[in-house]
C-alpha cells in the first residue's frame, strides 16, 4: 500500500485508535528497555497516544490464541539467516523491524524476509537515541529515509513503525502517523540485547500469553543467546496452544 495513496488500512486506523489509553507526560516511556529506558519531557505524548502494545490493537479482534514475536535492529548478516531458518523450521511468522542503513547493506536478507511472508517494520535508518530528543525534522527524516531504504529493498512498504528504544514523544507519533504508520511496542521483553543468557530470554519468552507482542533481536551484537532461547520457546508455546501472527 503506498503511503501517499489516501487510503488507510484498517491496521493503521486500529493502531492510531489504541493509543487513545495514553502516557502520562513525564512519565517513563512503556515498552523502553531498562537500559535505554526513557523520561518522557513534558511535551511527550501530549496527545494522549501510545505504540500499541497487543495483536489486538494492531490487527483488530478475530485473532484468538495470537501472538507476535518481533525481532529488531536487523538485517545483520549472522543472525538473520539463522532467525530465519529456525523460524521456517518452526512454521512461525514473524515480524521484522528493521534499520534502514542495515536494510540498504543487505537487501538480499530483506527481500528473503519479505518473500518468507513475516512483517515489515521501520525502525529508523541509523537507529539513533534517544529518538525523542531529535528535532521533529530529524525524526521525519529518520523515518521516511528508513521507509524508502526498506521499500527499495522488499518491494513492499512497512506499515508498522517502531521507536528506537521504545522511546515515543508527541512528535515521534505524529511523524509516524504523518507517514501513515501504526506506532508498535511490545508486552514482553526478555532484554537479549543485553545477553542476559539464553535461560533468562526462555523464561521471559515463556511468559507469553495470547495478545502478547514479543521482543527479539537479530542485531546490534551476538545474538547466539537469543537464537538458542528461540529454539525452545517457540515449539513450547504452540504446544500451549498459542498461534504467532505477523503484525
Amino acid at each position: 500500500m503506498s503511503t501517499f495513496d489516501g487510503s488507510v488500512s484498517r491496521r493503521r486506523v486500529l493502531g492510531w485508535a489504541a493509543g487513545a489509553a495514553g502516557v502520562a507526560a513525564g512519565a517513563v516511556v512503556a515498552g523502553a528497555p531498562a537500559a535505554h529506558a526513557t523520561t518522557a519531557p513534558a511535551a511527550a505524548v501530549a496527545a494522549g497516544a501510545a505504540a500499541a502494545s497487543s495483536v489486538r490493537e494492531v490487527l483488530g479482534s478475530g485473532r484468538k490464541n495470537a501472538v507476535a514475536l518481533t525481532i529488531d535492529d536487523g538485517p545483520h548478516p549472522t543472525w538473520t539467516p539463522k532467525v530465519l531458518d529456525l523460524l521456517a523450521a518452526s512454521g512461525v511468522r514473524a515480524t521484522f523491524s528493521l534499520v534502514g542503513e542495515q536494510a540498504q547493506a543487505y537487501p538480499k536478507l530483506v527481500r528473503r524476509i519479505a518473500r518468507a511472508g513475516h512483517g515489515l517494520c521501520n525502525h529508523s535508518m541509523t537507529h539513533p537515541q534517544p529518538f525523542g530528543a531529535r528535532s521533529t525534522a530529524a525524526i521525519r527524516g529518520e523515518i521516511r529515509d528508513a521507509q524508502s531504504a526498506i521499500s527499495d529493498a522488499a518491494g513492499t512498504e512497512p506499515e508498522l513503525f517502531r521507536a528506537p528504544g521504545g522511546n515515543w514523544t508527541a512528535a515521534v507519533l505524529d511523524s509516524a502517523e504523518e507517514y501513515g504508520l501504526t506506532p508498535v511496542g511490545w508486552s514482553v521483553d526478555p532484554r537479549d540485547w543485553a545477553q542476559p543468557g539464553a535461560p533468562a530470554i526462555k523464561d521471559t519468552l515463556l511468559t507469553a500469553s495470547a495478545g502478547d507482542i514479543l521482543l527479539c533481536h537479530d542485531g546490534g551484537g551476538n545474538r547466539a543467546q537469543t537464537v538458542t532461547a528461540l529454539k525452545a520457546v517457540l515449539p513450547q508455546l504452540r504446544a500451549e496452544g498459542l498461534r504467532f501472527v505477523a503484525l
